[in-house]
């Protein structure tokens, strides 16, 4: 068999394949690369570095040769900064005036200190403001660098809304100790001396009276506020009743005493 009757076996079983073209150019599929293809030498030029200003550029050269940010070499910094300059021009980039007021500075900055200065004088250093300027942007840049770096929702975290229909919370209510009950009892037996006299009297009321005047006086659903239990008209005794009255039910479960928080006002209200 001959090298044509091949090829055209090779054609026969190969029928059904259709070879994929590498671009569609107005509709119309490329199988071949154009003979004139004209293809840039600027065009696969990566750039690996970016600065966001002059000042980034700064900062960049003084941290790559570990330099004193508060005692810059100007003439150093100055030829090196001119020359990423003259890089930038060369690879056609457009440079924005910020750049060339950052360089005309700089060449400020290095001629004033090549100027002898008089012995007597106390000018400030020309590199200050140029130093307090790179420190107030690198703090800021690293702010800039930890806000980024935290989780971000819809870049890092996604929210989600769950429902729990059926679901009911009951939140129990916080226990009371017994020194806290004490302690607010000293505050009302304190207002009560104020009325204290030398008289004996009978106790106005016996401690299961009072208790059922203290179970009307209080619901399920309501609180009371512990201090008003209390009558210091009634003297000494009278609030040692009531209070006695308030820890028997607490004890046979029939009120329960809360507090919201620390040193806050207690209150009283209906066990469920």
């Amino acid at each position: 068999m001959t090298e044509t009757q091949k090829t055209e076996a090779r054609g026969q079983g190969n029928a059904g394949q259709v070879e994929m073209p590498f671009a569609v150019v107005q509709g119309s599929p490329l199988t071949e690369i154009p003979k004139d293809l004209y293809i840039p030498p600027d065009a696969l030029e990566v750039f690996l570095e970016a600065f966001e200003g002059p000042l980034d550029l700064l900062l960049y050269l003084i941290k790559r040769q570990n330099l004193d940010i508060l005692d810059i070499p100007i003439a150093q910094v100055t030829e090196q900064y001119m020359r990423y300059i003259e890089v930038m021009e060369e690879l056609h980039l457009e440079l924005a005036g910020e750049y060339l007021v950052m360089a005309a500075m700089l060449a400020e900055i290095k001629s004033r200190m090549l100027l002898p200065l008089p012995a007597e004088d106390e000018e400030e250093d020309p590199r200050a403001e140029l130093s307090r300027r790179l420190q107030e942007y690198q703090r800021y840049k690293q702010a800039a660098e930890y806000i980024n770096a935290l989780p971000r929702l819809e870049r890092d975290i996604s929210g989600t809304i769950i429902d729990f229909p059926d679901k009911s919370t009951r939140i129990k209510p916080p226990e009371v100790p017994l020194a806290v009950i004490l302690r607010k009892f000293a505050e009302v037996l304190q207002r009560a001396e104020a009325f204290s006299h030398h008289r004996i009297q009978r106790e106005p009321l016996p401690v299961r009276e009072r208790m059922a005047l203290i179970l009307d006086k209080v619901n399920s659903s309501d609180f009371t506020n512990f201090g008003d239990f209390f009558a210091v008209e009634e003297g000494r005794s009278g609030v040692i009743v009531v209070l006695l009255a308030i820890l028997e039910l607490l004890k046979e479960s029939l009120i329960d005493i809360v507090q919201n928080e620390i040193n806050g006002p207690i209150y009283i209200k209906a066990a469920a």
